[in-house]
């Protein structure tokens, strides 16, 4: 009975050493008799206890490897606290396990050999706008070294660069005598587009002042120049009328002097005329203008009455 007990504890103890569960994203490298054997994958996998043993367990996984901060001198010699982080995969357990002690020390002693090395080749000011640059480097060179330890670098991000105290306040009053710079700059252009703005307003006020006035002065003298139009064409249309005047009031003593009684009518007027004038002549002035012979006066009459009858015809 008691044989038995120990045979059956015996093969649970063979069990629990045989039957190995490897999970997801994970891998155990075997060894057999001290030699390698074999990587399970995951899932359930049987080995031989006490002729194999689990040696090294592998996360697959990505994995973030912090960089402790380091003092880097750079190219103008200016001391330089940098630190960072690497994303990191296993990708060759086998290699991960036999490539090197220690791949993680590894990774991170290049890590910090590199980030110094591409440091110190820049200057100062480089490294602040470099640090893309910066990350693509150390990523390359561990890459290319992780081949022999079975991981592949990924990322590699700087995440802090703290110059010293003195670099600092320099930096800080440099971005801020930039900063000032900027904002006279900015003020002298406000203050010319002013100007121009002013100058501009006045120019197209003066223009269009001077087009305001020429436009009335041409009204004007067109306005002149109706009036003349029309004050000429209003002369002569009163010239006009009194000519016709004229013409319907001599058409009419032509008409009447053709009536009968019509000569006796004008030799009464033309005579009472010419004694009017005479008259009118000697109360306006003691100087009486008459012909050499009175009595030709009715010659003069006669002559006048002769014309009349002559028009008359």
């Amino acid at each position: 009975m008691e044989f038995a007990l120990v045979f059956f504890a015996a093969f649970v103890i063979f069990v629990i050493q045989a039957v190995k569960v490897v999970p997801q994203q994970h891998a155990f490298v075997v060894e057999r008799l001290g030699r390698y054997h074999a990587t399970l994958p995951p899932g359930l996998s049987i080995i031989i206890p006490f002729i194999d043993r689990i040696a090294y367990r592998h996360v697959l996984k990505e994995i973030p490897l912090d960089v402790p901060s380091q003092i880097c001198i750079t190219r103008d010699n200016t001391q330089l606290k940098v630190d960072g982080i690497i994303y990191f995969q296993v990708t060759d357990p086998q290699r991960a396990s036999y490539g090197a002690s220690d791949y993680i020390v590894a990774i991170t002693q290049l890590a910090q050999t590199t980030l110094r090395s591409v440091v110190g080749k820049m200057e100062l000011d480089k490294t602040f706008e470099e640090r893309d640059e910066i990350n693509r480097t150390v990523v390359a060179v561990l890459d290319e070294a992780g081949v022999s330890w079975g991981v592949k670098v990924l990322r590699y991000e700087i995440k802090d660069l703290v110059p010293p105290q003195e670099i600092l306040h320099s930096m800080q009053q440099q971005i801020t005598a930039e900063r000032e710079k900027r904002a006279r700059i900015a003020e002298s252009e406000g203050r010319r587009m002013e100007q121009i703005n002013l100058a501009n307003g006045a120019r197209e006020a003066a223009i269009q002042k001077s087009e305001g006035e020429m436009r009335a002065n041409i009204n004007q003298s067109e306005g002149e120049r109706l009036a003349t139009v029309n004050r000429a064409q209003g002369q002569a249309d009163a010239l006009r009328l009194v000519a016709d005047a004229t013409a319907d009031a001599l058409a009419r003593v032509a008409g009447a002097i053709r009536q009968e009684g019509g000569i006796e009518a004008v030799n009464l007027k033309v005579a009472e005329q010419y004694v009017a004038a005479f008259s009118n002549l000697a109360r306006e002035s003691n100087t009486v203008i008459l012909p050499a012979n009175v009595a030709d006066v009715g010659s003069l009459v006669a002559s006048a009455l002769s014309v009349v009858k002559q028009v008359s015809r």
